[in-house]
């Protein structure tokens, strides 16, 4: 069980702002030696942003990327998603807020092997307890958006790496959550793909009005955002 010796206050700042970050440190306590991997990040994401952060190996990107996705938390400063301070949850609210509110892109796609490219789309409604017809409706939509209408009963082996990937674009997506997360998305993928796949992504962001923040260490797909943030030692520098 969590004990928490802070006082939690709400969130005061615009509806519009699904996530905020204020004054981030993460210091990770190796025994006789302390990691200080985060050191006063803040940053604000408004509903329908499109941001990339960028930084290279050992910048801190990864830890960034932890807190933001709810899978970790700092040693001192305060996470808010859609007003709700994630620093008072217990784990079980955590849970439910990685399942409903942020989705996740990874550079590996993550799909489950033995499902079709529908049903892998399908899952995370399932789990949410959404009905049939509301799920096969929404299922078939995003995936058209994606361009994948016609590999619906394809399972991954079936499936290129650039369609593997619209694929988990599409499972991420699927139940609307408040920002997605996409770590290093075209990673594995070749440059003519890579291209389209962040073709897909600012179109998904305009026609779903979908938040998306981006952590990549490659500029060609950073200048797909409308923003970009530059990360070193834990810090946010100037670009």
């Amino acid at each position: 069980m969590r004990i928490h010796k802070k006082k939690y206050l709400p969130y005061l700042g615009s509806k519009d702002d699904v996530l905020v970050l204020k004054d981030i440190h993460k210091i990770y306590d190796l025994g006789k030696t302390k990691v200080k991997a985060l050191n006063g990040i803040s940053l604000t994401v408004q509903r329908g942003d499109l941001i990339s952060i960028m930084g290279p190996s050992g910048s801190g990107k990864t830890t960034l990327l932890n807190l933001i996705g709810a899978l970790d938390t700092p040693t001192r400063g305060s996470i808010y998603i859609n007003g709700k301070d994630m620093m008072a949850m217990n784990d079980a609210a955590l849970t439910r807020l990685r399942r409903h509110e942020i989705g996740f892109i990874f550079q590996f796609y993550n799909l489950i092997p033995v499902l079709t490219c529908y049903e892998n789309v399908e899952l995370p409604l399932i789990a949410a307890g959404v009905d049939k017809n509301t799920r096969e409706h929404r299922v078939l939509e995003i995936l058209s958006k994606v361009g994948l209408e016609n590999r619906l009963d394809h399972k991954p082996e079936e499936l290129s790496g650039g369609q593997q990937q619209r694929a988990a674009i599409a499972r991420a997506l699927v139940n609307r959550p408040s920002f997605v997360l996409a770590d290093e998305l075209t990673g594995d993928l070749d440059t003519k793909t890579g291209e389209k796949i962040m073709e897909y992504l600012v179109s998904l962001n305009l026609s779903e009005n979908q938040t998306f923040i981006i952590i990549t260490h490659d500029i060609d797909v950073a200048r797909k955002a409308s923003k970009i943030y530059h990360i070193k030692d834990g810090r946010f520098v100037n670009s």
